[in-house]
């Protein structure tokens, strides 16, 4: 449950919660700093004055009612900043966040906004935690509420019945506007073609943002997400991933781009054409955090695509 501290952070249930996060990180366990964040959900200080509001990671955008319309985001607010998710009016959510807390590779808790440790901000928002877990993010509750209320609603492609039976698979594609149309007709053509069946297909418009190091949103997209099953059999299975890789060479062919989310499974060519600055963000990280006690799942599921040697693809013959 929800309970406002006084604007001074370091109540005692506060820091008893920091300091459990940083004894965490200094376990070098990523399943304990994980463990010790989960009771990160209160509300440290709403300044009405400012619009400002500060709340544990955990905290629930369904729990921020009170203060904020959350537009149907779900989950928590640290996820949405750590993976740097879409707003409701097609900003990036690095535009509605002033400041955050971290727990570092050296067991501290770091503070970092756009004029304190600029640097760190950059690379923990949109970081997918590979910086640290975060203790706390302040929201910008004027900018937010600008959002809201120009929020706009994705636009759903018409899609014929389908069986929504099997393996479900999902890639998040950003496409030059003037091609979208076409692109994605392109993309149902694919889905047919590996014979896949299309269970949910919907467009948004994305608005560029400067801020983040590991910046997806470079200019203005259209986010198109795509939904797909498969049979749960080994050959569907193969040609299902088959089928993803071919959709991001189609982003990639377009001058499109694609979700950083889905860089754990791009090659090397395809993380390079659409995010050049991916070797600069590793390089960050061992700097930061030599011994990678802090890496994220998702950063070490990276660095092993990225550090993968294309081979050739060769059948036996019967």
């Amino acid at each position: 449950m929800l309970a406002a501290a006084p604007s001074n952070v370091s109540t005692p249930a506060a820091l008893h919660s920091a300091e459990d996060l940083c004894r965490a990180v200094r376990a070098a366990s990523a399943e304990a700093w994980r463990a010790g964040s989960r009771g990160l959900d209160r509300v440290l200080h709403h300044d009405a004055g400012r619009e400002l509001l500060e709340v544990q990671a955990s905290v629930t955008w369904q729990a921020l009612a009170r203060y904020s319309r959350s537009a149907g985001l779900g989950g928590t607010v640290g996820e949405s900043v750590a993976e740097n998710h879409l707003g409701p009016d097609g900003r990036p959510m690095v535009a509605h966040v002033r400041a955050l807390t971290l727990a570092t590779a050296d067991g501290q808790l770091r503070r970092a906004s756009r004029e304190q440790s600029p640097d760190l901000f950059r690379l923990a928002v949109g970081g997918f935690g590979a910086f640290g877990p975060f203790y706390s993010v302040t929201l910008d509750l004027a900018s937010w509420a600008r959002a809201t209320a120009a929020a706009s609603t994705a636009a759903r492609f018409e899609l014929p019945p389908a069986g929504d039976t099997g393996t479900r698979h999902a890639v998040a594609l950003l496409l030059p506007p003037e091609r979208s149309d076409a692109l994605a007709a392109r993309a149902r053509d694919l889905v047919a073609e590996r014979r896949c069946a299309l269970v949910r297909m919907e467009a948004r418009r994305v608005q560029p943002e400067d801020v983040s190091l590991l910046r997806w949103a470079r200019r203005e997209w259209v986010l198109l997400r795509i939904e797909y099953c498969s049979r749960p059999t080994l050959g569907a299975s193969v040609a299902a991933a088959q089928l993803r890789a071919r959709m991001l060479d189609l982003a990639v062919e377009s001058g499109g781009s694609f979700l950083p989310s889905l860089l754990p499974i791009a090659s090397r060519a395809q993380a390079e054409a659409c995010y050049p600055m991916l070797g600069r963000f590793i390089a960050e990280q061992r700097r930061l955090d030599p011994a990678e006690r802090i890496a994220s799942p998702w950063y070490r599921s990276v660095c092993r695509a990225w550090r993968a040697a294309p081979c050739r693809v060769r059948f036996a013959k019967s």
